[in-house]
This record gives C-alpha cells, sequence and structure tokens, in this order.
C-alpha cells in the first residue's frame, strides 16, 4: 500500500489556508486550532496546532525561484510534518501550485542525492517512511534544494529553495511535539 491514502489530508495544511482553518475554528465547527508560529528560521517557518486533541507540528518553505513556461500558479511549498499520536513523523509534502499530470512523479534533487515522490493531484509524497526519513535528512544537511514536476497540461515547473534555517526549525518542531532524535 502506498501512503498516498494514509497522508493525503497534510495536503490541507498549506500555510495559506491557515486563515480558513483559523476562521472555521471561530465558528466552533472545525476540528483543528489555528496553527502557532513557532519562529521563523532564516528561510524557513515552524508551527504547530491541535487537531482532535492532538499536537501536530510541521515546517515550511517558499522556493526561492520558480521556473515553467506557465501562465498562472498556485501556491508553491514544501511541508514536513509530525503527527506523533498517529507516530506519523517526517512527513514531507510539496504542494506545487497546479494539478500533476496523473500517474507521474515529482524529483527532487539536494546535493548529489535524488529522490522520486509520487503525485496526487496537486502534491507530491514519498512513498515510504524511510525515503521521508532520508530526505529529511538531506534537506537539513543540504544547502539548495530542486524540485521538477509537470503539471496536467504537460507544462514542465522547476522549483528552488534555500534550506538555510531547516535544523533550526526542524529542532523546534520536534521540541513542539516531544518527537526525540
Amino acid at each position: 500500500m502506498t501512503r498516498r491514502f494514509t497522508f493525503s489530508r497534510y495536503a490541507s495544511l498549506a500555510p495559506a489556508l491557515c486563515l480558513a482553518i483559523a476562521a472555521l475554528a471561530s465558528t466552533g465547527t472545525a476540528m483543528a486550532a489555528e496553527p502557532q508560529l513557532l519562529g521563523s528560521f532564516r528561510d524557513w517557518n515552524a508551527f504547530s496546532y491541535e487537531e482532535n486533541g492532538n499536537k501536530v507540528c510541521y515546517m515550511s518553505s517558499r522556493p526561492k525561484k520558480d521556473e515553467g513556461n506557465y501562465k498562472q500558479r498556485g501556491d508553491i511549498y514544501v511541508l514536513i510534518t509530525h503527527r506523533p499520536a498517529e507516530k506519523s513523523l517526517d512527513v514531507v509534502s510539496v504542494t506545487t501550485g497546479y494539478t500533476y499530470q496523473p500517474n507521474s512523479e515529482a524529483t527532487v534533487a539536494v546535493g548529489n542525492q535524488n529522490f522520486k515522490l509520487f503525485t496526487d493531484g496537486d502534491t507530491a509524497w514519498a512513498r515510504d517512511e524511510r525515503t521521508d526519513k532520508s530526505l529529511v535528512e538531506a534537506i537539513r544537511t543540504g544547502s539548495a534544494m530542486v524540485i521538477k514536476g509537470t503539471s496536467n497540461r504537460g507544462t514542465t515547473t522547476t522549483d528552488t529553495y534555500s534550506l538555510s534555517g531547516t535544523s533550526q526549525a526542524y529542532e523546534a518542531i520536534n521540541k513542539a511535539c516531544n518527537v526525540k532524535r
């Protein structure tokens, strides 16, 4: 079984959607509280919130450079998420601002390490925990990350992220979610 079904809900953690979550929380109908900023660490931010009485922590960043022959593109970002109550740690998700080409893969390069992620809608995921763990380690020790994908219209994109601040952001989410690493 792939992680497609297990982790597809993580796509809703977009920093741009935080205001929507907060608005729903104020009506008393939401299951998640408004994310709280744990800190900004150079090019990465760390957050936590409560969902169904359980703490969720994540770190996020946006690309420094996004390239491709497109007219319009939505929000682009990477998340690394901890859900300790579900024993789910280091889950990497890439939201690309467009719908990926069906049955395609996104590629991630950090230094001389390369990773392939499966795609579902506008999000790409690692296929297993081992890949997530390896990718997170590469992100924490690298200086730049390049993610390539193809839209459902055939447009190829290349997004370049700075990895400056990842170790500090990772420490912040570990501390907030009481994760020992």
